[in-house]
């Protein structure tokens, strides 16, 4: 009797195991329709650690991050800045060629805004807000901005605010294209 019940535990266990390793192991017990096929129904219930022939979903498409680096510094570019509600609005024209501003540009720091598009053209493509990131509650003044154009054969039509931490730090990126205004800096 001792020896049958040995033997039993010993077949169980291997079995056990079998059914554990990654291809059933072969010749442990064949699963249910029900745990491998990927049409169950709702009513059917699976264990956690069922394993299926069915792949994993593929995580949800995320915006591409804009690269960042050295560009050709070419550009041409509107920018509009207000600093507040009650003034007038900044308008600027940036024209960089190489890099370096053409004559064309009207902006008060010309030569910072060209030296920051080609060190980092996609500063003024920035990659849209995921949903779920935090921003500090903080507010950096009134200011907005406006930039549209060209930088290197890629057109740009950006905004930019002071109305919290996220904000903030998009516009202190872009300072020396979007100029001093109000006070920003």
């Amino acid at each position: 009797m001792r020896k049958a019940w040995i033997h039993a535990l010993v077949l169980v266990s291997v079995a056990g195991l079998a059914a554990c390793s990654p291809g059933g192991g072969g010749g442990g017990p064949t699963p249910s329709p029900s745990a491998t096929s990927s049409t169950a129904g709702p009513t059917a219930t699976q264990s956690p650690d069922t394993e299926t022939t069915v792949p994993a979903p593929s995580p949800p498409p995320t915006a591409a991050p804009s690269t960042s680096g050295p560009g050709k510094g070419n550009a041409e570019l509107a920018i509009m800045v207000k600093p507040s509600e009650s003034e007038a609005a900044l308008n600027y024209t940036l024209v960089c060629k190489d890099g370096v501003p053409t004559a064309e540009s009207s902006h008060p720091s010309a030569a910072a805004a060209c030296t920051t598009l080609k060190e980092n053209p996609a500063v003024l493509s920035p990659a849209p807000r995921a949903t779920d990131q935090a921003c500090t509650q903080q507010y950096g003044g009134p200011q907005e901005a406006t930039v549209t154009g060209i930088v290197d054969d890629t057109p740009v039509d950006s905004s930019f605010g002071r109305k919290d931490g996220c904000e903030i730090g998009l516009w202190n990126s872009a300072k020396d294209i979007l100029g001093s205004a109000g006070g920003a800096s």
